[in-house]
């Protein structure tokens, strides 16, 4: 759940959302219901802060100074949670993608459908082009570029799952094109064909700076789902 906010820019997280994803234990049972509020309080103040200062100024002047001012916190709050800029920032994507980029959960005995692939790969276009988690993982991507620790918590600890699960899913979806009944669709076959799909949209928003709107989206998969049928073995 996210509260909203007054500039509709950014999305304000919640104190549960946060709480939920960090561990509790027999310490944290122990310490004091006023002290444990003021603590959630304060980590969701950093989070948001991290945000909006993303947005409005660049990853490059974003510093723990200012977002320590903005959150109204002492530095040293800030650095008993996070080592950088970088793991607020990464705190932030991951909370935040749980949430936005989750799949429905199929009917029992059913699988997935190309339109639950759509309704996927329409919510993932606006995550990455309008939400401010979105901006979260552009300038995450690019700084991984040029630093080795963002590159392999990127990839390690959010990329390489989320992309783990989504090839899943997509040889399901694609499982209904086959001509034959119960013909597998291999992982090599899904994982090219989220490449595929995702491609565009990452270079819109990294390169061409364009919109990523819904004919991009649909534009994409249509393309795909008919090369995909179009190969031996699949459905006409």
């Amino acid at each position: 759940m996210r509260q909203p906010r007054q500039q509709p820019a950014v999305v304000r997280k919640d104190a549960s959302a946060i709480a939920a994803t960090r561990p509790v234990g027999p310490a944290a049972a122990q310490q004091p219901a006023p002290a444990k509020r003021r603590s959630e309080g304060a980590r969701l103040a950093v989070l948001n802060a991290a945000d909006d200062l993303l947005v409005e100024r660049g990853f490059e002047a974003l510093t723990i100074e200012g977002i320590a001012a903005r959150a109204g916190v002492a530095k040293q709050t800030i650095y008993r949670w996070w080592k950088s800029k970088v793991d607020i920032l990464y705190d932030n994507l991951v909370q935040d993608a749980a949430e936005a980029l989750a799949w429905p959960e199929p009917a029992p005995g059913a699988g997935y459908t190309a339109q639950e692939l759509r309704g996927y790969l329409h919510r993932f276009a606006a995550f990455l082009g309008e939400a401010p988690a979105g901006r979260v993982l552009q300038a995450l991507v690019g700084h991984a570029q040029l630093d080795r620790r963002t590159h392999e918590l990127l990839h390690t600890g959010f990329l390489d799952a989320l992309t783990a699960r989504d090839t899943e899913r997509i040889r399901h979806c694609l499982a209904d094109h086959r001509a034959g009944p119960g013909e597998p669709v291999s992982g090599a076959e899904a994982a090219e064909m989220l490449d595929a799909l995702l491609a565009p949209l990452y270079y819109r928003a990294l390169l061409a700076r364009g919109p990523i709107d819904a004919a991009l989206v649909d534009a994409a998969l249509d393309r795909q789902l008919a090369l995909f049928r179009a190969r031996p073995g699949s459905s006409a």
